[in-house]
């Protein structure tokens, strides 16, 4: 049976295209695709992110038990209000999930992890628990709204409590304010200013109208998927998965080689790894000619092959872009083919577009 947010009603009500999604019913568009990305690119949008698993960690134990489970260091949330982007790794350095952990207050954690990977995540996360003073809650009464934007937190702050409007236009990114049952967080998935705000499922269908009141403007997931990867953001499940490492990811910078001797789940086969050098890399693609670049097709070089893993039209620079990847010796133009045909193309370094600006040579 399908799974629907508290926001589901609102979504049939303003006409969304409604797909499943990881086995949620979830707003594809609401009409115009392209429109709903250059509203985020240009002004502010919002979109139903609760169906993302939310998981309290408490206890005398859950810094530890995070230091653990994490490839980076919760070490670095030495204030409440703090934010972590994290990879959760198995014992070969492949990637479990992707996932923002948030600092609460003395062992106390919130975790939020991929949909679609929810199962997976709670039943290693809850093996990995044993032997630590842990406890791990999943909030399912809880919903998501990211709000998107260079207009985001100035709408959105008008329907926040009066006790945290003041607190949360302040946070610097990735960092968040909790007030009551609300955690605002200045994060985002779409490479603009804005804000995640985390709240009682009840209260969401109420806020998500106030927010419309005041200008935000519902998008899906047609326009967060564009945003993400024009941001040069990971997918999970598309753009790595458990047979893929940090390192051939393009997520290197989220592993914590320090304090030297933590040892995080996979440290070990990464080290090897680091050592002897990745065999392939990621990379960012940009066509040079008409086209559209897709997920699986074949990046050719005089001397190898890769295999793109997300791709889209680029509605911001108007040419077709994705992320790849390919041998580590690979650089500079490529082909890609498609329809049966080798397109010219060449690999640049994401993202492509932050904070309304192009920022590849085009």
């Amino acid at each position: 049976m399908q799974q629907r947010t508290p926001l589901y009603d609102c979504h049939v009500a303003a006409g969304a295209r409604i797909v499943d999604f990881g086995g949620w019913d979830m707003p594809l568009h609401y009409g115009s695709q392209i429109d709903e990305h250059h509203t985020v690119r240009n002004d502010a949008g919002m979109f139903d992110v609760s169906h993302m698993t939310v998981v309290d960690v408490e206890g005398t134990g859950a810094g530890a038990y995070l230091q653990r489970l994490l490839a980076n260091d919760i070490g670095k949330l030495n204030t409440p209000g703090r934010a972590l982007y994290s990879c959760m790794l198995n014992d070969s350095g492949g990637i479990i999930d992707d996932l923002i952990v948030y600092s609460r207050a003395s062992e106390r954690f919130r975790v939020v992890v991929n949909a679609a990977t929810r199962a997976t995540d709670l039943a290693w996360m809850r093996t990995q628990a044993e032997g630590f003073d842990v406890v791990l809650a999943e909030r399912e009464d809880l919903a998501m709204i990211a709000v998107q934007g260079p207009s985001a937190r100035k709408r959105a702050s008008q329907v926040l409590p009066d006790s945290a409007r003041e607190a949360a236009l302040a946070a610097k990114p990735f960092h968040a304010v909790e007030m009551d049952d609300w955690l605002v967080a200045r994060t985002g998935y779409t490479g603009e200013d804005g804000w995640e705000i985390t709240l009682p499922g009840a209260e969401a269908p109420a806020v998500w109208r106030r927010l419309e009141a005041v200008g935000v403007r519902p998008c899906g997931l047609g326009a967060r998927d564009t945003l993400r990867l024009e941001a040069g953001m990971n997918l999970y499940g598309t753009d790595m998965d458990e047979s893929t490492t940090p390192l051939e990811s393009g997520l290197g910078w989220t592993v914590a080689w320090e304090p030297a001797d933590r040892e995080f789940i996979g440290r070990a086969a990464l080290e090897t790894q680091r050592e002897h050098g990745v065999a392939r890399k990621f990379v960012g693609l940009l066509l040079e000619g008409r086209g559209v670049i897709r997920g699986h097709q074949k990046i050719v070089f005089d001397d190898g092959e890769g295999e793109v893993t997300s791709g889209t039209f680029s509605p911001t620079i108007g040419r077709a872009i994705g992320m790849g990847r390919v041998p580590a010796s690979a650089g500079g133009d490529c082909r890609i083919e498609i329809r049966g045909k080798e397109l010219p193309a060449r690999i640049v370094k994401p993202p492509f577009v932050r904070n309304g600006k192009i920022c590849i040579d085009v």
